[in-house]
């Protein structure tokens, strides 16, 4: 069993999507919003991810 509990980026992308929809929806270009969320959202997951293991000193 894993007893390292890891920081979860999944929040984030969730959250950016959805901001991006509502932002999309605002401006008239819901799909456009969305493409911008995720990408925002993949590059903060990501991020995180990155931050997490050098804090725990993995190289996995």
């Amino acid at each position: 069993m894993n007893d390292r509990s890891t920081t979860a980026g999944g929040l984030f992308l969730m959250l950016a999507i959805l901001i991006g929809a509502f932002w999309g929806l605002s401006v008239g270009e819901p799909m456009l919003g969305i493409l911008r969320g995720t990408g925002i959202g993949i590059v903060l997951a990501v991020a995180i991810w990155i931050i997490d293991r050098r804090r725990r000193g993995t190289d996995r």
